[in-house]
């Protein structure tokens, strides 16, 4: 009683408008009245997408445990400091998010969910936060052009990003769709209501849509109304700003890896996101300079009071956009501010001024990483599709504040011992250390002021997710499935290493005190002596 007391209070003080002191949020924490930090989307609440949480009292260790004989359960009672562990498909390369009490997470339809469906198809779980209990699905068909557009038995490869009510993401069908985030439980809203003909697939029957599986509230078909062509497949993970929504398009190169079948079509657009009405395009004209494909997110900053939004082009320049389209003729532009070629010089031609083809282990890449803006700067990597192997890389660190072409005034310091990357930077902020992997297996401690290396440590396995740093640690994992607990300091130190039973290509997360990994074909939740908690236990 006491409890439901105190929240009738804090309700009567809240519409009399008090004024909530330190003392009386920490309430409203303790009764559950309000949540803490959830992380909505790729790169947490922080919209420069520094891989960051302030969150404290997480393990530095933990044991995902056994399966259970002949099974792909896990034993919760083999497991330390794991509250729940959720089945995926076989392969899973989207990064979890948590928000209003759900976790997000993009896989593939390897085991399958609904008997309804049972082809290859790409998927988004929403799962229970507190128990891992399975909620509903959106279960995307593939694209029928096959892996030129859509590689078989690839997952949804992007974070979505909910705000509110409405979650936002990129199919695998590279469309952006916004979805009700309690599924179709609520009843099926609009304007969308072709969920039947869309869940059936083009050309086949449609299938009737159940409670246990996602509501779409609008779709922008990318291929249709822009005419681009992803190469392999289609990831960007959106954001947003107020009622804009920023996504790469994914457009590329076609099979031949020569031709750019649509060199006119925008990388980079913003939407509506209440509607998904078509707002205006980059202004950068990227398309005739693709290198592979595009599957870059990108990222919002403030410079001077005026905000923009980054994106790493796949010519290999890092780009500054305004976040307000301008008309221009029978077109709406978002305007390039600044831009920065990320690419070397020594990587474009060899000594006798020989251009260096790509993929040249030697030569030049695209930015898949995505830009990360902290402190009036903006850091990325440069890097290519994993199966071009290793190669040379190059990380940058830039000034935001200029403007036009700042190749030669904008660069504040650059590092190029790391390797290609896909990885996006983390920056501590209490102690402004930089960490940033790479494909050949690398960590990486830098100075983010300065770019002064502390330290490197060799994983010994190839890197695909980014680092995380929280609570004076860092955490990621590679492919061999290891997750390493490393100290956030400019001393080198491993805190443990522990082995996930199958490749982590995904970035840990932490939300309200408690850390997602992702594995291939399981999602962990972890948090310092947590208690194993079943699917369907009552909080």
């Amino acid at each position: 009683m006491g409890c439901i007391q105190n929240k009738i209070k804090i309700m009567i003080m809240i519409k009399n408008n008090v004024t909530l002191t330190a003392g009386l949020a920490s309430i409203l924490f303790a009764t559950g009245f309000l949540r803490a930090e959830d992380w909505p989307r790729w790169g947490g609440n922080d919209p420069g997408r520094n891989m960051y949480s302030a969150a404290t009292g997480l393990p530095d260790s933990f044991d995902p445990g056994k399966f259970k004989s002949g099974t792909e359960e896990v034993d919760l009672a083999t497991t330390k400091n794991v509250k729940w562990v959720a089945k995926l498909g076989s392969q899973t390369y989207g990064n979890p998010v948590v928000a209003n009490g759900k976790v997000f997470v993009g896989t593939n339809n390897a085991s399958p969910r609904d008997p309804k469906f049972t082809d290859d198809r790409s998927c988004l779980y929403a799962f229970n936060e507190y128990n891992g209990e399975y909620l509903w699905q959106l279960a995307v068909p593939k694209l029928a052009s096959g892996k030129v557009n859509d590689w078989e038995y690839l997952g949804i490869l992007s974070s979505p990003d909910v705000e509110g009510s409405k979650l936002y993401l990129v199919t695998n069908r590279c469309e952006v769709v916004c979805l009700d985030v309690e599924g179709m439980a609520n009843g099926n809203d609009g304007p969308f209501k072709d969920e039947a003909k869309y869940l059936g697939g083009p050309g086949k029957p449609p299938i009737e849509p159940g409670e246990k599986d996602a509501d779409i509230i609008w779709r922008y078909d990318m291929m249709d109304e822009l005419g681009v062509f992803p190469h392999n497949a289609s990831n960007c993970s959106v954001i947003t700003l107020g009622d804009k929504l920023f996504t790469c398009t994914s457009n590329g190169q076609d099979w031949t890896h020569v031709n750019i079948p649509s060199p006119l079509s925008p990388s980079f657009i913003v939407l509506d996101r209440n509607s998904g009405e078509f707002l205006g395009e980059d202004d950068a004209k990227i398309g005739t300079n693709i290198k592979h494909g595009q599957w870059t997110s990108p990222s919002l900053g403030k410079v001077k009071g005026k905000e923009q939004v980054y994106f790493g082009g796949g010519d290999g320049i890092l780009y500054a956009f305004d976040t307000t389209p301008i008309k221009e003729g029978d077109s709406s532009f978002i305007k390039k501010v600044w831009w920065f070629d990320a690419v070397p010089e020594e990587y474009k031609h060899d000594k006798s001024g020989k251009p260096i083809k790509y993929p040249a282990p030697e030569g030049p890449s695209e930015i898949n990483a995505t830009p990360v803006f902290y402190k009036d700067r903006v850091y990325v990597a440069i890097g290519q599709d994993p199966e071009h192997g290793e190669g040379v890389g190059h990380l940058v660190c830039v000034d935001a504040t200029k403007t036009g072409d700042i190749t030669k005034t904008g660069l504040i310091w650059d590092f190029k011992e790391i390797h290609r990357s896909i990885s996006t930077v983390s920056i501590d902020p209490t102690n402004g250390l930089l960490f940033i992997g790479d494909f050949s297996g690398f960590v990486y401690c830098l100075d983010a002021e300065t770019g002064k290396k502390y330290w490197e440590y060799d994983a010994k396995a190839h890197i695909w997710g980014s680092t995380l740093v929280a609570d004076g640690k860092v955490y990621f994992g590679d492919e061999d499935g290891d997750v390493k607990v490393m100290a956030s300091s400019k001393e080198m130190k491993v805190l443990s290493e522990v082995n996930m039973g199958a490749p982590v290509y995904s970035t840990p997360i932490v939300a309200n005190g408690t850390m997602y990994i992702g594995t291939q074909s399981h999602l962990f939740a972890i948090a310092a002596n947590a208690k194993p908690v079943e699917a369907g236990a009552k909080k």
